[in-house]
């Protein structure tokens, strides 16, 4: 969840790690900091403020150096003070920035101080460093290789020592890292997007991996201590599509880039095939007699819609899970189900651990969809779809989730297709109405106004429930994370016939009540809900489709999409919920894109 950049070149890289940072601050924004070497000393900047306040403090002291590595956190252990804030450094000799969890610190803790080692901050971090600093009289590659040998828990890290210039070594086991070439400088980052516009030659990095760089070139040992080549591949780096341009937010942005970002996953789709996920043949796809399906968050609710679609139009059993509990329990493995992991960066920590479980349990069917080609979620996988989402910045998922949507769509439709359950109307039928979700989108984008009306007295409450039935009931669990996400109003969703188990008694006048409300076969079950709520005073926020006979009236507050969508309503109608939650929390005064305590790659367990 933090980002990493380090270089070692023939010109001052200062400027380009801090460029660096600045494109990797939505993953951790507690902290940020520099290291370099300069005049043959270790020199180091860091605040607790954004990238900018760092690269002002930079400007004020002219620092420049041709060695450096950068770091900005989410903070996990150690509140996020200067102290805390990477990168650490052991005896003046010895930096280190690091992404990931040390599990094994207090034992290290413990021995470091009995050699002598005097402790600073309150993070894990800071036991690599002195680890590396007792064994760095071998040299800086040999003490990082024998440091990580000792490291239980994730980690990506990168190291400079101020004994050896025009040189910085990192290592990974269960965080990514990548190296990037250029002419005369070499760079560790955490993601490439971190590079964007200073090289687009990348290397990755794999599990176990220590790689040295230096202006001329790189070198990399496995996790045996064998020399590997991890070749350079050219990776679409261009952070154009991660400048703001003309919005307030990076969520603004993203909200309103969903018709694109849906006709960009959707190029190329001419007919339902298994090709269209790498299975030119329905060798793998053609076998599965089940769906398991693994993700967290957004992503999570993504596979509790797909879960309809693939039991109605499929008939597949289906199961989701959250990624973060599934391979902590004592599951019972179905050997012929596909394994399905949905991610936007393809590299969230949980999510890849539980396919790797899977995998260890006989499950050897897997398919990621995700946002990002060169993720470790997409090489790690047999069949993958990539979506065409586009950089996503803000915290809060917006086109990532509606395109994961439209690929798990097409999933449910070609394991139907595979199933010999979607006769060829049928599927052209699916065809036109997914290459109309563009217009589709848009005109769900043109009811802001009304949803900027909605936030203003939403702004003022502090609790909120939302509600929907079936398909729209995950819809209901995305608006209620999407509003405390970025408002930090409390919000809870349930399944609305489950009002009368319990939730009904929070229901009051304070209480807004949010209900998806899609004209479909559980509408009327649903109004008896909304009744529900209204005898006990509460106040109704009603999304309706264009054909449902709800009424305004006092207490009832009535929103209609353009059109009804069938099965792909869910995709619809979280639009406004997305735009409720935005100007709920620009209307409270948050910060949107940055909000508090979360970052957005969870690459820590």
């Amino acid at each position: 969840m933090c980002g990493i950049v380090g270089a070692a070149a023939r010109r001052d890289i200062l400027p380009v790690l801090v460029e660096g940072l600045r494109r990797l601050e939505y993953r951790g924004y507690d902290s940020c900091g520099v290291a370099a070497l300069a005049g043959g000393r270790l020199e180091r900047l860091r605040s607790v403020a954004r990238v900018a306040d760092l690269s002002l403090q930079m400007k004020k002291r002219r620092l420049k150096a041709e060695t450096g590595i950068a770091h900005t956190r989410w903070a996990t252990h150690g509140a996020p003070v200067t102290v805390n804030a990477h990168p650490i450094f052991s005896r003046g000799e010895i930096a280190v920035v690091h992404n990931g969890i040390i599990e094994n610190h207090e034992e290290l803790r413990a021995e470091l101080k009995s050699a002598g080692y005097a402790f600073e901050t309150q993070t894990d971090t800071e036991v690599i460093a002195h680890l590396v600093h007792s064994l760095c009289s071998a040299g800086l590659l040999a003490a990082v290789r024998r440091a990580v040998k000792r490291l239980a828990g994730a980690y990506a890290i990168a190291v400079l020592s101020s004994r050896e210039p025009y040189r910085v070594v990192g290592a990974r086991a269960g965080s990514p890292l990548v190296v990037g070439a250029g002419r005369g400088e070499h760079f560790l980052a955490s993601d490439a997007l971190a590079l964007a516009g200073t090289t687009d030659r990348i290397a990755f990095l794999e599990e176990g991996d220590v790689a040295e760089v230096g202006p001329d070139g790189f070198r990399v040992l496995d996790a045996s201590g064998r020399e590997a080549r991890r070749a350079l591949r050219t990776v679409q780096t261009s952070g154009a599509t991660a400048e703001l341009g003309p919005y307030r937010h990076y969520m603004q942005k993203e909200i309103f880039e969903q018709p694109r970002a849906v006709a960009d996953t959707l190029e190329g789709v001419g007919g339902i095939s298994p090709a269209l996920f790498g299975d030119p043949k329905g060798a793998v796809l053609g076998k599965a007699r089940s769906v398991l399906i693994l993700a967290c968050g957004t992503s999570y609710h993504s596979g509790l819609v797909a879960k309809h679609w693939l039991e109605s139009l499929a008939r597949l059993p289906t199961q989701v899970e959250i990624a973060s509990e599934y391979r902590y329990r004592d599951s019972v493995p179905a050997r012929d189900a596909l394994v399905v992991v949905v991610s936007q960066s393809g590299e969230t920590a949980d999510t890849l651990a539980a396919l790797r479980h899977a995998r260890l349990r006989g499950q050897k069917r897997s398919l990621a969809i995700c946002n990002v080609a060169s993720s470790a979620m997409m090489r790690e996988t047999r069949l993958k779809y990539l979506t065409h989402a586009g950089v996503e910045v803000g915290v809060a998922s917006t086109k990532a989730f509606t395109t994961q949507l439209v690929a798990l769509f097409l999933l449910a439709l070609c394991l139907a297709k595979l199933g010999r359950r979607l006769p060829k109307a049928e599927e052209r039928s699916h065809l036109r109405r997914l290459r109309h979700l563009p217009k589709a989108l848009a005109a769900a984008l043109a009811l802001e106004p009304q949803l900027i009306a909605w936030s203003e007295r939403f702004a003022k409450k502090e609790h909120a429930l939302f509600l929907g039935r079936g398909l729209h009931y995950p819809i209901a669990l995305e608006g209620a994370l999407k509003l405390k996400e970025i408002s930090y109003i409390h919000a809870e969703a349930y399944p609305a016939g489950e009002l009368k188990h319990g939730p009904l008694a929070l229901v009051t006048s304070a209480m807004p009540v949010v209900t998806v409300a899609p004209n479909d076969a559980l509408l009327e079950k649903l109004k008896s809900n909304m009744q529900e709520v209204r005898a006990r005073g509460g106040e109704l926020y009603v999304l309706a489709d264009a054909d449902t006979r709800i009424a305004a009236d006092d207490g009832m507050h009535v929103l209609r999409l353009p059109e009804h969508y069938g099965p792909l309503s869910p995709i619809l109608h979280v639009v406004p919920l997305q735009l409720l939650a935005y100007h709920s929390a620009l209307a409270r005064g948050t910060d949107v894109d940055k909000p508090r305590n979360l970052a957005k790659s969870v690459t820590v367990e």
